[in-house]
């Protein structure tokens, strides 16, 4: 079996980053609109998906407070959009997004598991609440209409700019001091802190990092509506749809989260409007046969996977045979039959 040095697999990524690039730099020229919104969807859930595994991945911890830090970056683009440049909006909502993050990490990333995943979505329903309160009480209603929007052409090169960014980001920080020791708080958190590893700083410096990229894209993907409200961009399907992106794809992997935006991103734009519940059991189905049968992701699918498969399917089906001929029965009285000979001799 070949076994690839690290420069190898470095190489063979960066390869990969740069036909993803450009591909989907292509794309808008020679593909339809409805294929170019099913792509700038993709390349949302692939920043989104990627950044978030990169951290949750590697600490396993469970965080619901995404579609807080996209409302936070859509919020920030809808206020600021017509007094500063599209990039400096960009840059504000990731900021401020960040800004939040390190106040919520330090106030919960003490915590794992059941209490950390619940306390992030509360965290996300308490800022929904607050700026639906604040909507109302300064301005008088709940939600904006944004009068000034970038083109079209605009918003997909810097949402597949956040896109590739997240996924260098995760091949680089993967190589690093900081990606080894998220590695290890999540293989023993106890250890990793005798060992040296400042594992407060860590955590809320890597929770910081998965809130900047959150926050830039909802910027980004905010003046996609002409109309936005609480409701829309601080809706817990973005976070919960994120972390089954991940968990599909494969949460360790670079490449899992990548390949499972573009499923999911075709299953949304071609069933959620017209047949929105065959879109949520495919969602559920989906999860429960990773779970099942592939609990790497779709990311660990090797030909032998397959081979595994089919020698189940087979030895199942014997099973099958041997159980509707009655031979599997006869089998057992032969072997019960044989046992009491030998009891008796």
């Amino acid at each position: 079996m070949l076994v690839m040095t690290s420069r190898q697999i470095l190489i063979r990524d960066l390869l990969v980053l740069l036909a993803f690039t450009g591909w989907a730099l292509a794309l808008p020229a020679y593909a339809s609109e409805f294929v170019s919104s099913m792509a700038l969807t993709c390349l949302m859930y692939v920043a989104l998906s990627s950044s978030w595994g990169l951290f949750c991945g590697s600490t396993r911890y469970l965080s619901l407070a995404t579609s807080a830090f996209f409302g936070i970056g859509a919020y920030t683009s809808a206020m600021l959009l017509g007094e500063f440049a599209w990039l400096t909006v960009i840059l504000i909502g990731a900021g401020i997004a960040v800004m939040v993050a390190i106040l919520m990490g330090a106030a919960v990333l003490h915590l794992r598991g059941t209490y950390f995943a619940v306390l992030t979505f509360g965290m996300t329903e308490l800022i929904l609440h607050a700026v639906t309160y604040f909507e109302k009480s300064v301005t008088g209603t709940v939600g904006r209409v944004l009068m000034v929007v970038p083109e079209r052409e605009t918003i997909y090169l810097t949402v597949l700019a956040l896109a590739v960014l997240a996924v260098a980001v995760s091949i680089v920080v993967r190589r690093t001091r900081f990606g080894l020791a998220l590695l290890a708080i999540g293989a023993d958190e106890q250890r990793a802190q005798t060992l040296g590893v400042n594992t407060r700083l860590v955590k809320v410096a890597g929770f910081a990092l998965t809130a900047a990229f959150a926050g830039a894209v909802g910027a980004a993907m905010a003046v996609r509506w002409t109309y936005i409200d609480p409701h829309t961009v601080f809706n817990p399907f973005i976070g919960f749809q994120t972390v089954l992106i991940t968990l599909i794809g494969g949460v360790l992997t670079l490449w899992g989260p990548l390949l499972a935006a573009i499923i999911f991103s075709v299953l949304a734009e071609s069933l959620r409007l017209q047949f929105p519940q065959i879109y949520l059991m495919s969602l559920g189905l989906l999860l429960i046969l990773c779970v099942l049968y592939l609990p790497g992701g779709l990311a660990s699918l090797r030909w032998a996977t397959f081979k595994g498969w089919w020698t189940d399917c087979r030895e199942w089906v014997r099973d099958l045979k041997r159980d509707l001929s009655g031979e599997k029965e006869r089998e057992k009285q032969r072997a019960l039959k044989r046992a009491r000979e030998n009891y008796f001799v």
